[in-house]
């Protein structure tokens, strides 16, 4: 079992957790994921790592309270400690100096890019971030972002805070002004979806993180099927990273509806269960 030995909402509803793990955190690397169970009964969740410290031994992860599992999760305490909490997994991200990088993080996907920005910087890139949220009560982890960039564009949907409007719109501005080598786009679906539409007229590989799709995390449920490039990948096993462009987005959104049922409902019985 591995002990937290922090625990913090950040904003409403997202949560950051320091974990005591220094055998994950040795290995860990930037854009894999671990698997996190709160109790025995759980529910498998699949989370990108946020940050890790090797001399520490800890790792960082932070979520979306959103469901039963993640509620869960939200009401654990400093001290306690995960039923499971395993990885490193998945595919690393593809650490070079690549050149000019624009890392594009949408609401809680701020924290899987915050190790890619720090490890692009740290492989001599020109590392720009953009990172957005509906509202100004729904940003975080700005000034940490901030010193792995050499620019910073902050955006809100409402114009409550910096600039007003989406990721896609500074995308654009930033790939019309000079030659991009990559983008990594992590977020809800739809923003990672419009920002390889964004950058694709300029040829500019983008890659996105799906890991939003998984379920068991071992390749064995096929939950996290998606179609990129005509061929079926699991995204637990392939991925969590993918060539934006080459998502079959349409498939993969449709996807993700399966369980809502399932999913509302099993959220409702652990409220009343909660409030007994």
């Amino acid at each position: 079992m591995s002990k937290i030995l922090s625990m913090r909402e950040l904003v409403p509803t997202i949560f950051e957790a320091v974990v005591e793990a220094p055998e994950i955190a040795r290995k860990a690397k930037a854009g894999e994921f671990l698997v996190v169970m709160p109790d025995e009964k759980g529910e498998r969740v699949p989370l990108t790592i946020a940050d890790f410290d090797r001399e520490k031994g800890t790792i960082t992860i932070v979520f979306m309270a959103i469901g039963t599992s993640t509620y869960k999760l939200a009401a654990m305490k400093a001290g306690q400690s995960y039923y499971a909490f395993v990885g490193p997994l998945g595919h690393a991200s593809e650490i070079k100096n690549h050149g000019t990088v624009v890392l594009v993080a949408g609401g809680v996907g701020t924290a899987p890019i915050y190790p890619i920005a720090r490890e692009m910087k740290k492989a001599g890139n020109k590392v720009i971030c953009i990172q957005g949220a509906r509202t100004k009560d729904l940003l975080f982890w700005q000034d940490k972002i901030a010193t792995v960039c050499d620019e910073h564009i902050i955006t809100t949907d409402d114009g409550t805070f910096a600039r007003k409007g989406l990721v896609t719109e500074p995308l654009k501005e930033i790939c019309e002004r000079e030659k991009v080598a990559i983008v990594y786009a992590i977020g809800p679906v739809p923003m990672m979806k419009f920002c390889s539409l964004t950058t694709k007229p300029f040829g500019v590989k983008t890659i996105v993180s799906l890991n939003s799709i998984m379920i068991d995390a071992t390749g064995m449920c096929g939950g996290c099927r998606v179609n990129v490039g005509g061929e079926t990948k699991f995204t637990c096993v392939d991925g969590p990273e993918f060539d934006g462009h080459q998502v079959d987005w349409n498939l993969l959104t449709s996807r993700q509806k399966i369980y809502l049922a399932e999913e509302k409902c099993s959220l409702q019985k652990y409220v009343e269960e909660a409030k007994k």
